[in-house]
């Protein structure tokens, strides 16, 4: 199977070089699996739970949640996270063979309540209990939601990055004062393969922890 063509410039946006290939791939496999076009962004329960994603351009997306070597690790450089509300500095602290970059970010109230409403949506459609996200979104409207995100990467001293962990904490208070934490740590990093797994010269692929 071809993989998707992506040419990923230092410190740039990712662009995506075989997009028609990839919009044919899809229309094949939405054949394949006798699902019309609208099944498309549409969350389905089997033996698991998945999303029909259909835009080629989320190979993109999926890319830049992954790479850890584009960012720009200097002490006092602003980071962003897509969940943050704000960016936050790095602040930088060196060891005798490592060096590590950290910052501590505010989490987006209104991306974690959006992201609630739509697990809502998806869970009333697994349980056969559809509810629409208007709806979902005004059962959420009125709790109260904070939490911080912090982020370390962990360098080389030459600024070859091997790890980011990303630890998630949110809290969720409802009216009533009844409130609920949960936190969330994703890891990725970056390791050699073994020759004999290797399919090409490169730089190592990403390793996904949750």
């Amino acid at each position: 199977m071809k993989r998707p063509t992506v040419l990923i410039p230092a410190l740039l946006v990712p662009t995506l070089l075989n997009r028609p290939e990839l919009e044919a791939r899809v229309d094949a496999w939405l054949k394949r699996a006798k699902l019309p076009r609208t099944a498309c962004d549409k969350t389905v329960f089997t033996w698991n739970v998945f999303r029909i994603e259909c835009d080629p351009q989320s190979v993109v997306q999926a890319i830049e949640l992954i790479d850890i070597t584009r960012d720009d690790l200097r002490d006092g450089a602003l980071y962003r996270d897509p969940q943050a509300r704000e960016p936050a500095a790095l602040k930088r602290t060196a060891g005798p063979a490592s060096q590590t970059f950290k910052a501590d970010l505010p989490i987006d109230p209104e991306q974690v309540r959006q992201a609630r409403a739509e697990a809502d949506v998806t869970m009333g459609g697994i349980s056969n209990a559809p509810v629409s996200l208007d709806a979902a979104t005004r059962n959420h409207a009125s709790e109260a939601i904070s939490g911080t995100i912090a982020v370390t990467f962990d360098a080389d001293l030459t600024g070859q990055v091997r790890r980011r962990t990303r630890l998630v904490t949110i809290k969720v208070t409802a009216p009533d004062g009844r409130s609920e934490t949960g936190t969330t740590t994703e890891t990725v990093t970056r390791k050699l393969l073994p020759a004999s797994r290797s399919l090409r010269p490169g730089p190592a692929p990403p390793i996904i922890h949750h």
